[in-house]
């Protein structure tokens, strides 16, 4: 779990120099009505539009986060994504949804995964949750925390690691990421952190097989010869 300090930013950042640079690069020429309409989205106080409840993986439980613990965004338009963060909430899951809700916390993920497998959204994949601890790859990423602790062992369930499993499966196929080590990272792996989690009794070896195993189960089943 991180914390917002060092994502926070001015209003008047990326998005309003985007527009700005846009302008300038264009003069007193008309732009597009598609290229107006895309940088319309990235202006500074300007949200957009979401379905209420709606969650970017189907099953998962949405439970908003505090809208102080993320930025809204419009990736990947605006930050690619490239990476999935996996983390620990090094408590119940129940203790990190309300820390997640709470405006003071400053830190939240895109997601909750319980022991039992079942998901939860707290942040859209759209927009940038504060969770890595370092802003770059806050907006580049997303963030999966997982109920338990890192020296609990048994906090690991087969039903967790399953279900995880098919959350970033389905999460690097929507951003055509690669399934390996370089783009499904833990926490200690971010620069700069000084978190330890997922911890030394993650079983990446298990987690990436289960992975790979997602993203070929749904190649298949997307093939012709399993349509006919």
């Amino acid at each position: 779990m991180g914390t917002a300090k060092d994502d926070a930013d001015r209003r008047l950042g990326r998005r309003a120099l985007l527009v700005g640079g846009a302008a300038a690069a264009v003069g007193t020429a008309v732009l597009a009505r598609e290229e107006l309409s895309r940088l319309w989205w990235r202006m500074p106080g300007v949200d957009k539009p979401r379905v209420a409840g709606a969650v970017d993986f189907r099953g998962a439980r949405w439970v908003g986060a505090s809208a102080a613990n993320y930025r809204v965004a419009d990736r990947p338009s605006d930050y690619r994504v490239d990476r999935v963060v996996i983390h620990v909430t090094q408590g119940g899951y129940a203790s990190a949804v309300k820390v997640f809700r709470d405006p003071g916390h400053g830190a939240a993920a895109h997601y909750i995964v319980r022991k039992d497998g079942r998901v939860t959204q707290l942040v859209r994949e759209l927009d940038v949750a504060f969770h890595a601890g370092n802003r770059e790859y806050n907006e580049r990423s997303v963030g999966i925390e997982h109920e338990g602790f890192v020296e609990d062992a048994s906090s690991f369930t087969a039903e967790m690691y399953a279900s995880s499993a098919r959350l970033t499966a389905a999460i690097c196929a929507r951003y055509g990421m690669p399934v390996d080590r370089e783009h499904v990272i833990g926490h200690v792996e971010v620069p700069g952190t000084d978190h330890t989690d997922p911890g030394r009794f993650w079983d990446w070896d298990r987690y990436m097989r289960l992975i790979r195993a997602e993203r070929e189960r749904a190649r298949a089943s997307a093939s012709p010869r399993a349509a006919t």
